[in-house]
């Protein structure tokens, strides 16, 4: 595999599952399909969609920018040749947790720090009724600072061993469909059984009280510092 094709298919990754985003967002504001899964009754604003297009295709070529040339100036550091299922899943698994770490504790400081919650978080706060593509309406800032949490993720585990390519890709693929997902106001019954995950009832009600229920991933972040949303 060639540093060409290994960039090619990092953006085609992630045409896919923004493609995926779009469609879901579209059946949710044109059609009644999910209407019993929404969470919160309030209607979604008219226009909404097309006035919010540009700073969603801002941000979603930023994220291509960022991921194919990086795939491609960073080839070297990636391990193309061994599918390895448990290195595989090591290496996902523990990108998760740091990136969620740190996705954590960046969104905390957007919120207490108020210049920056006034500034440049409260952009993202505007889709108090979201839906899934609301994941890229976000101050351009903000995006690229979220993007240093799977920079560290990936950073720490290139100290110990090469990072797979096929860990690199399912892990951006699985990201961005949790964030597509928990961004669509609907509780649906077999993804709210996955344990330890954060469902889309966590973000929602941070979405909808602007305070607690900062983290993006795993709910036991939270919990651990004591920031669950309380009624």
């Amino acid at each position: 595999m060639t540093r060409e094709i290994a960039a090619i298919i990092t953006v085609l990754l992630l045409i896919t599952t923004n493609s995926i985003g779009l469609i879901y967002s579209l059946l949710l504001l044109k059609t009644k399909l999910f209407a019993k899964y929404r969470i919160q009754s309030k209607a979604y604003k008219t226009g909404i969609f097309s006035e919010r297009m540009p700073l969603y295709l801002f941000n979603f070529f930023t994220l291509l920018l960022f991921a194919g040339v990086g795939t491609y100036f960073l080839y070297d550091f990636f391990e193309v040749s061994i599918f390895s299922i448990s290195v595989i899943l090591f290496q996902v698994i523990f990108a998760f947790i740091i990136d969620d770490l740190y996705f954590y504790f960046m969104h905390r400081w957007m919120h207490e720090n108020k210049f920056i919650l006034r500034k440049i978080h409260s952009i993202h706060h505007r889709a108090t009724t979201p839906f899934p593509l609301e994941y890229l309406y976000g101050h351009p800032l903000e995006w690229i600072m979220g993007m240093f949490g799977v920079v560290l993720g990936f950073g720490l585990i290139l100290l110990v061993m090469p990072i797979n390519i096929y860990a690199f890709w399912l892990f951006g693929a699985l990201r961005n469909l949790h964030e597509i997902h928990i961004h669509s106001d609907l509780k649906l019954p077999f993804i709210s059984k996955i344990p330890f995950i954060s469902e889309t009832r966590h973000h929602d009600d941070h979405h909808a009280k602007l305070t607690g229920n900062y983290s993006s991933t795993f709910t036991w972040m939270d919990r651990i510092f004591k920031s669950n949303f309380k009624d």
